[in-house]
């Protein structure tokens, strides 16, 4: 076993690993650098040449998609905030997916104190992007912005959003700030540091690339015809904002980044949690991988090819790091010197190491201006290439294979087709009730 061991570390797509290893995140993390202090030059100065100049006559009429499901312990407070927003015309829609708790009726209580308010009531739960569909047919703005019924929009968030539509016609999509609210614990830390420097730094970098991976789930606003002419959201996908989005730029409509438009989010606070939605994330962006893999074929795509590259290097580099670091475990339980010898290249190590905080360091200079309180999470910024680049690499590779290999979905379906139903609506009725018009599969 010993000389087995000895021959598989000598190999030459061992070695080739350990290269890829080590140059993958600091040609990444220097891409990411590089344009998103461009984005930040060009879009986030103080002289942005009037883009958000605009008068409340000039601005459109928003609708607010609320979805909820078993949310009593968070909607109040969610939704007292969208009492006060800074915008002249906007109207709040909440969606009531067949929750059994009090969730109803702490949305009833906003409908009847703001007439803003709108209440939808599902009889029975379908997931948010059929909640979403359902709620498109009520929805009175030519802009729709869906916000996490347990996050918080922070009131001056819409204006910047709008002026992406007002300015650039081909704009479908404009996805916000999220900003981690639950900071009390280790992994609630890491999150902020991940939304910080990874999430918002590479959304600024690939508007300068020309498409993005995703529009954020938590907040997210679409052009209502745009959307409508995708089709609307794919209730079949694990997760219909990426979905949506690669629908939305494979129809040349154009997705911006907006980093004023805040809003507080809660993130898992322990780590199940947090395995379970980086699951659900990962078979998500599998199955769009599988859904769109044509756009890396077509020379018309090739603005997103960039996207899909990085989207496929990063899977890559997640199962060649996991069989690495399983390797090194075996030769060492064996006495045999592992190749490398550390998690990390002896020779990279402290290159690695020294470009990824420098990264993180740059996403939280960009960001502190919206939020100072990210500086705070910087001495968390050893432990992010040490220790949550390999529970982030294990979800990958425990998801990679079943998703690929799994011949549909493995989320909620229905057997038939919808029968439609007419609803009418009127304008004096804030609340709607949508009964069950269909059948669950055995």
């Amino acid at each position: 076993m010993r000389e087995i061991l000895r021959l598989i570390g000598a190999s030459w797509p061992v070695h080739l690993s350990l290269v890829f290893i080590a140059l993958y995140p600091m040609v990444t993390a220097i891409a990411w650098i590089v344009t998103s202090t461009i984005y930040a030059r060009r879009r986030e100065g103080n002289n942005d040449n009037g883009f958000y100049d605009f008068s409340d006559a000039e601005l459109p009429k928003v609708t607010i998609l609320v979805p909820a499901f078993r949310e009593e312990r968070c909607l109040d407070d969610s939704l007292e905030v969208l009492h006060e927003l800074e915008y002249p015309d906007y109207e709040v829609l909440v969606i009531d997916d067949g929750s059994p708790d009090q969730t109803a009726m702490i949305a009833r209580r906003h409908v009847q104190a703001d007439p803003r308010f709108r209440l939808i009531v599902k009889e029975i739960n379908e997931g948010k992007a059929m909640a979403m569909n359902d709620a498109m047919a009520l929805v009175r703005g030519e802009i729709v912005v869906v916000v996490d019924a347990d996050a918080k929009l922070h009131a001056d968030a819409l204006r910047p959003i709008v002026a992406h539509f007002l300015r650039l016609p081909r704009v479908g999509a404009v996805t916000g700030n999220p900003r981690v609210s639950n900071r009390n614990n280790l992994i609630t830390e890491l999150q902020t540091l991940e939304f910080t420097s990874i999430v918002s730094l590479l959304r600024r970098s690939q508007v300068v690339w020309g498409r993005i991976l995703t529009v954020s789930g938590v907040v997210s606003a679409f052009r209502v015809s745009a959307l409508r002419d995708v089709g609307l959201f794919d209730p079949s996908m694990a997760t219909e904002d990426i979905d949506v989005s690669w629908r939305l730029q494979r129809k040349f409509y154009d997705i911006r980044y907006e980093p004023r438009a805040l809003v507080d989010m809660t993130v898992p606070a322990t780590f199940g949690g947090l395995w379970r939605q980086r699951k659900r994330w990962a078979t998500g962006l599998i199955q769009v991988l599988r859904r769109h893999h044509s756009v890396a074929f077509h020379w018309k795509n090739r603005r997103h090819w960039p996207v899909v590259a990085e989207a496929c290097l990063s899977i890559v580099w997640a199962h060649a790091f996991i069989g690495l670091m399983a390797l090194w475990a075996i030769s060492l339980s064996f006495g045999v010197t592992p190749p490398g010898a550390s998690p990390f290249p002896n020779t990279w190590g402290l290159l690695v190491a020294t470009t990824a905080i420098i990264q993180l360091g740059v996403g939280v200079r960009l960001d502190s201006r919206y939020d100072p309180t990210v500086k705070r999470a910087m001495w968390l910024a050893p432990l992010y290439p040490l220790g949550y680049w390999l529970i982030m690499s294990l979800v990958t590779v425990s998801t990679t294979i079943p998703a690929l290999l799994r011949k549909h979905p493995d989320v909620s379906r229905w057997a038939s087709e919808r029968q439609h139903t007419t609803v009418e609506i009127n304008p004096q009725i804030n609340e709607v009730e949508i009964p069950v018009a269909f059948k669950k599969s055995a």
